[in-house]
């Protein structure tokens, strides 16, 4: 096809550019032509030039003539008053040389007759020839204007041939290089298709293999498995749930949204159309203010005040059949329930539009004959008449087909779904009839009120109440409108979306199998909810990342805390031995003990007379040894074994000797050495911790060393493959260079010929150009000497 247009392209380029040479050859004739009508103009040129100075010439030799003449005449007539003057002193001889003048002057007369008559023709002969000088130069200079003009034009032709010669150049140019790389794109796209052509059709045979086993696999499942098959019988496959089309039921809820405001628009324009018909009905033809009205407009005006009971319960059915629309639901015309609802609302206002009819048409007719009105507000008057009738016709015609939508949620067999289509589009016409008709109503009421207007008792009250009806109109004109239009527009999916229903089948049997479905439908959502378990939180991949890296690196990874926990253990059961061991160095101790305070209590005797004297010394020592008890259990002792600390004071102080003394001391070296004990543990404790964090820390940075050396190698490889991929660009790169300047060179050939034609062609028109500008030079001059002869 590609290479079909270019073909076609190239054919019609061809042609446009025979028909531009046949265009120049018919040029370039008349060019020859001009040139050669110049040539001739050139030669009468020459010829009159001629022509004109020899008659100037003779001009010259006459009017040289005539003043010689001239002066032989004055000499002559100076001779004869000197021949009078002797005439008086010589009467004798003037009387014989008399007759001798007479004849000398009759021959001068003769010859001055001769030469008056000579120099008139030639003054006739230079008036005539100067007159057809005179024409002949009007002639030529008209004739050079004319050539003028027609070269003017060939020079405005030949620049836009050559203009449009260049355009058309450039653009087969483009195109050449647009179809061009159309048809590279073309051939690409082409060996693409075929591979794809190819392995869809191995896809094909795969797909066809698989499906052919999965169907008789399905087949048999079906055979042995299955009982019963509900879908065979309309009136068992009704009663299953269709597959749930949520965007279906977004979609139907969103247009019944749209819907529910164009409806509250109309409402509102309907409540101030008839309210302010009231009003109007109240104050023309007759002011009630001022006088009684008819009893006719007293009813209409009365049963136009009812107006609202009729038309908002139509706001109130489109709002509960919007909120019967969810998007659990199944929306289709069998339940659509509270559509029925909306259809007898629409119906009672009908009954409201046929009751004030008769009323509204006499109302006018009343109005027609009174002495107020014209004859062109009569006219209107009846055209509303008309109008109104219509709009009446118009609302019976939606009732009807709104009733007939009603029939499949009540009715079944009232309304088959091949008619769906039909009842849709009936009603998207009787809106655009009813869109018509406000339309008109609009037009008529306008024009009416500009003539009451004119009314000698129209008040600014009867004006008000008009614009009041005529912006009600308008906005019930635009209302209805938006309904149109949206109806229209919406058509082919309502008629798709309200008519479809359970798989296998065509149509719900009943509305009540319809409702068993949505009942079946709720169990069913309840059930799968039910199955359905909450899931646990779970983390976020980012989180979790970081979480792992944290894992990796930390100190209390796995394997450190695993590690901790082992060295915690052995260390318990290394401190369990030696709190065994030291638990039998401490019976060992109390057994030396006791041994020693037997040995002590038998040599108490021998020492009393020691303790009487030094027993006031006592509560002294014993307030020293508490002090360096508190303050030694922090500073290191040299003793450290309980017998080495007793002996040497039992030498020195024998009144040491006594047992409450003893249990004191003993207790200050027991809490003494517990003290160390817990210090020196405690230290001991630290250490270890210390050791185990400075472990787990090295371990941790050991494994962000390796993670890092993995992540080194692993970037060491992208480089590497980047490095590759930018030398292969880059080699590509150097072959898409040479590619384009090969292509470049060729278009510069192709531009170079193209500009040597061009070339041509200028010259031969700078060539014309020049010819026909040597025409208006020689033209130039040729009038300046006729001017100037």
């Amino acid at each position: 096809a590609a290479a079909a247009d270019l073909q076609g392209k190239y054919q019609k380029l061809a042609q446009e550019y025979s028909k531009l040479r046949a265009q120049n050859q018919v040029l370039k004739k008349g060019v020859v032509d001009e040139q050669a009508n110049s040539a001739s103009l050139k030669e009468q040129l020459k010829m009159k030039d001629q022509s004109l100075r020899k008659l100037q010439q003779e001009m010259d030799s006459l009017t040289f003539r005539n003043q010689q003449l001239a002066k032989r005449v004055e000499l002559l007539q100076d001779e004869l008053a000197l021949s009078e003057a002797r005439g008086k002193k010589n009467k004798k001889s003037v009387e014989s040389s008399s007759h001798l003048s007479q004849e000398q002057k009759s021959v001068f007369n003769e010859d001055l007759q001769k030469k008056i008559e000579e120099n008139e023709r030639l003054h006739i002969l230079f008036f005539e020839a100067d007159e057809q000088h005179k024409r002949l130069e009007a002639e030529l200079r008209s004739r050079l204007e004319v050539l003028e003009t027609d070269a003017a034009q060939h020079q405005a032709v030949v620049d836009s041939l050559t203009r449009k010669h260049t355009d058309t150049i450039e653009k087969l140019q483009n195109d050449k290089a647009k179809l061009e790389i159309k048809s590279q794109t073309l051939e690409r796209e082409a060996k693409d298709c075929r591979l794809r052509t190819e392995e869809c059709q191995q896809q094909l045979k795969n797909l066809q293999a698989a499906l052919g086993s999965r169907l008789e696999e399905s087949l048999c499942i079906i055979n042995e498995k299955v009982p019963f098959n509900d879908t065979r019988s309309n009136q068992y496959n009704a009663l299953n749930v269709p597959l749930h089309n949520r965007r279906n039921q977004l979609k139907l809820r969103d247009l019944a949204g749209q819907a529910l405001a164009f409806i509250q628009e109309l409402v509102t324009a309907l409540l101030n159309f008839h309210t302010y018909t009231e009003q109007k009905v109240q104050i023309f033809p007759i002011d009630s203010a001022t006088d009684t009205i008819s009893p006719l407009n007293q009813k209409f005006s009365q049963y136009l005040h009812e107006n609202a009971s009729y038309v908002r319960p139509l706001e109130e059915g489109m709002l509960h059949l919007f909120e019967s629309i969810t998007e659990d639901t199944v929306t289709v015309l069998e339940t659509a329930v509270k559509l029925k609802a909306f259809s007898e609302h629409l119906s009672s206002y009908l009954y409201f539009l046929r009751k004030i009819l008769p009323y509204q048409l006499k109302s006018l007719e009343e109005e027609c004959e009174s002495s107020l009105c014209t004859a062109a507000l009569r006219a209107k008057n009846m055209e509303l008449h008309r109008d109104m009738k219509r709009l009446t016709a118009v609302f019976e015609k939606l009732n009807t087909y709104i009733s007939v939508l009603v029939l499949p949620s009540t009715k079944p067999e009232g309304l088959l779904r091949t008619s769906y289509n039909l009842v849709f589009t009936n009603i998207a016409a009787s809106l655009h009839g009813f869109h018509d008709v406000l339309k008109d109503i609009s037009k008529h009421y306008s024009q009416k009120a500009t003539l009451e207007q004119d009314v000698p008792t129209a008040t600014q009250k009867l004006t008000t109440t008009n614009d009041c009806i005529l912006s009600s109109l308008v906005a019930l004109t635009n209302g209805v409108g938006k309904i149109t239009s949206f109806f229209s527009n919406n058509l082919d999916h309502f008629t798709a979306s309200l008519s479809y229903g359970p798989k296998g089948g065509t149509e719900f049997i009943s509305p009540l199998s319809a409702e068993c479905m949505l009942q079946y439908k709720k169990k069913a959502v309840a059930y799968m909810k039910s199955l359905k378990k909450p899931r646990a939180d779970s983390v976020p991949y980012e989180e979790a990342l970081a979480n792992r890296r944290v894992l990796l690196s930390s100190t209390e990874s796995r394997e450190g805390l695993a590690q901790q926990v082992q060295q915690s253990l052995e260390k318990i059961a290394k401190l369990e031995q030696e709190k065994e061991h030291w638990m039998l160095e401490a019976q060992l101790a109390k057994i030396k003990l006791e041994k020693e305070n037997q040995k002590l209590k038998n040599s108490l005797s021998g020492h009393l007379t020691e303790t009487i004297q030094e027993h006031s010394v006592l509560p002294n020592e014993a307030e020293r040894k508490k002090e360096t008890t508190e303050k030694g259990p922090r500073e290191p002792i040299k003793s450290t074994t309980l017998v080495s600390d007793l002996f040497p004071s039992t030498e020195k102080n024998p009144l040491a000797l006594l047992a409450p003394d003893v249990e004191s001391r003993e207790d200050l070296i027991k809490n003494h050495y517990m003290a160390r004990i817990a210090e020196l543990t405690s230290h001991l404790q630290l250490a270890d911790s210390k050791s185990v964090h400075f472990h787990a820390e090295c371990r941790a940075l050991a494994k962000r060393l390796s993670l890092a050396e993995k992540s080194k190698e692993s970037l060491t490889e992208e480089l590497k493959v980047a490095s590759q991929n930018i030398s292969r660009l880059q080699a590509s790169k150097i072959l898409y260079h040479d590619e384009l300047m090969t292509t470049k060179r060729s278009y510069e050939d192709q531009l170079s010929m193209m500009s040597d034609h061009l070339c041509s062609m200028n010259e031969t028109l700078t060539k014309q150009r020049e010819e026909i500008d040597t025409l208006k030079m020689t033209s130039k001059v040729s009038c300046q000497v006729v001017t100037a002869r």
